[in-house]
């Protein structure tokens, strides 16, 4: 226990909390240690309420009236964003107080809001990297124009601000070292490891193989980066080109792609193979994930992907589940033997890697074996926990 009560404020701009796992996992955890911590984020996923302190934990909360897309959309949430969250930061100074802000991207602007503080107010700054922002952009325009040059210097003044940045993996830490111009002692890498009192291994629910004998599974959000629609052509191709009638796809999670994905799968002649949840809750996500046989990642092989850790990698490992995916750098050392690696955004010879697991069953329990203990002794949260604790040590150290 801090002989003397630390007290911290996370910002968050993309998604509510506790839904995003990541940063209420960081926050129960500070918390935890006896830290007193405010979160800032918007509303959504459920979660409507201004304010409410769940297990000790202050959450403020404000409205975005859209989902952006486009440059005009984003400049229009980012501003406000930006406003609702100062306004909020000196609600929380009054009534809570902060010796730390926490900032976690995107957007790469809550340096301002970190900043502003830091000079006027001497408090401390973290920065906790979790999309590399330029990289995003280039993979969602495929251009490098005067927008990307502008995240790039968003970034930098990002990093020059904070005492401290956290990374989610070893790519990341490169770029803060690299691009972000960071002393390399003051980059911590904390990874997105699972708690496996969440993932809990459950009997599966044979009616969601909709009547077939075997279940490919997918959680994660339906995007343009994610591949779904790289997923549904390896899907035709096993199905049709390959004649495995006998598999089902479950597809669990929502996003700005959905309503497409639904309509490519009809396109196709493949939607009576394909299930579509949309966003549910915990439970009928953890039954899907246990009834599948094999679990997927069709993320689009680009450079943010390939830098990039995706939750969804260790939670399937965390259950036990064999894997294929494209051969990314950072999904390989994730999940190392607990995947089979597909040609990069080949879905003919994702569909082969998915037919070599169903044809070989031992090799499915090896793998998904090997994944469920590379968790539980190396990647679950708790061994990532004491990484946070450092990075707080350092900046506090500092101050004190």
């Amino acid at each position: 226990m801090l002989q003397t009560q630390r007290r911290v404020l996370i910002l968050v701009e993309n998604l509510p909390s506790p839904f995003d796992r990541r940063v209420w996992q960081e926050a129960t955890t500070l918390h935890s240690y006896g830290y007193v911590v405010s979160i800032i984020c918007p509303t959504g996923k459920g979660y409507e309420k201004e304010y409410e302190s769940i297990d000790g934990i202050h959450i403020y909360r404000y409205h975005l009236p859209f989902e952006a897309e486009g440059a005009k959309g984003y400049l229009i949430e980012y501003s406000l964003a930006l406003f609702h969250t100062f306004r909020l930061a000196w609600k929380v100074y009054f009534k809570h107080g902060f010796d730390v802000i926490h900032a976690c991207n995107p957007p790469d602007l809550l340096f301002l809001i970190g900043g502003f503080f830091k000079i006027l107010m001497r408090k401390k700054f973290i920065f906790d990297h979790h999309d590399i922002n330029p990289e995003l952009y280039e993979a969602k325009f495929g251009r490098r124009d005067f927008f990307y040059k502008l995240l790039v210097l968003f970034e930098r003044w990002t990093f020059k601000t904070a005492d401290v940045s956290i990374a989610t993996n070893e790519s990341y830490k490169r770029i803060a070292i690299e691009r972000g111009g960071m002393d390399p002692d003051k980059v911590f890498v904390v990874r997105s490891g699972p708690k496996l009192d969440r993932l809990k291994i459950i009997p599966p629910k044979e009616d969601l193989k909709r009547g077939r004998k075997y279940l490919i599974g997918y959680v994660g959000v339906m995007g343009a980066q994610e591949g779904i629609d790289l997923l549904l052509q390896a899907a035709c191709y096993l199905i049709k080109e390959l004649g495995r009638t006998d598999v089902h796809f479950g597809l669990v999670g929502g996003g700005t792609s959905l309503a497409e994905m639904k309509q490519m799968a009809i396109d196709l002649g493949i939607d009576d193979f394909v299930t579509f949840t949309g966003r549910v809750p915990d439970q009928e996500l953890l039954e899907m994930l246990n009834t599948a046989d094999i679990c997927v990642n069709p993320d689009v092989a680009n450079e943010m992907n390939d830098k990039s850790t995706m939750n969804k990698i260790m939670e399937y490992m965390a259950l036990g589940k064999p894997i294929v995916q494209f051969d990314l750098t950072e999904g390989k050392v994730s999940a190392q033997r607990a995947s089979l690696y597909a040609k990069k955004n080949d879905p003919k010879d994702m569909a082969e890697k998915i037919l070599q697991l169903l044809d070989d069953p031992e090799l499915r329990k090896q793998m998904g074996e090997f994944g469920r203990n590379r968790v539980k002794n190396e990647l679950e949260w708790r061994y990532e926990a004491p990484n946070l604790l450092a990075a707080y040590s350092a900046i506090l150290t500092d101050q004190s």
